[in-house]
């Protein structure tokens, strides 16, 4: 009895304490860019305490600000010149490049980030994975392989930041009906959060590419 006791109340605090945790990292970590201020200009100065969260609020104004300078013209030339500045820097061109092409195809809101959940035989037959469609394979993928095949990205868990890339044909593919969402809860929970209701599979056809 005492056992399930105690199982009951890690089920109720170990969660809320990691939400708890990855709140207050994310909280500290904005705050940092407090530093950035003049300290006359910091919270501190003129109320006398720190203020938790000051920092969120300025990282989203900061944000904010350069969505809005970047839409114009001459923001877009500001931010031209500065990839330009820095593609000519041996090392941090590379860092910089790298870190651009996979922001701009998850935060692209025009249809790059992931497109639905699948299912793909990996890493060996019988064995099925949850994975992502990214896109169409490029066409020098498709010159040595040939057209119509899929990029899909296989995540690792409970760190979906990290997988595989997988180029294989539409007919490898199972379409699944979750959402990217759910697919998500579904790989980061280890496979114990599911979809409400059972997910269903088919082959996918090109036309759901």
């Amino acid at each position: 009895m005492l056992r399930k006791y105690l199982i009951t109340g890690l089920l109720i605090w170990v969660p809320l304490a990691f939400t708890i945790w990855v709140l207050d990292l994310i909280v500290s970590s904005m705050d940092r860019t407090l530093l950035l201020l003049p300290p006359p200009w910091r919270p501190e100065s003129w109320l006398g305490f720190p203020l938790p969260g000051a920092g969120l609020l300025l990282s989203g104004l900061v944000l904010l600000l350069t969505g809005m300078a970047a839409a114009n013209i001459m923001g877009q030339r500001m931010v031209r010149w500065w990839e330009g500045l820095l593609s000519r820097i041996p090392i941090v061109r590379s860092i910089y490049s790298s870190v651009k092409q996979v922001s701009d195809t998850l935060l692209s809101p025009d249809g790059h980030s992931f497109r639905r959940a699948v299912l793909v035989e990996f890493p060996q037959r019988g064995q099925w994975a949850v994975a992502f469609v990214v896109g169409s394979a490029s066409e020098r993928v498709a010159g040595a392989l040939g057209d119509g095949l899929l990029v899909v990205y296989v995540p690792t868990a409970p760190n979906p930041t990290s997988g595989y890339t997988l180029v294989v044909r539409p007919d490898e593919v199972r379409a699944l009906d979750m959402s990217v969402d759910e697919a998500l809860k579904f790989v980061i929970s280890l496979g114990v959060v599911g979809p409400e209701v059972p997910a269903r599979i088919a082959p996918i056809s090109k036309g759901q590419q």
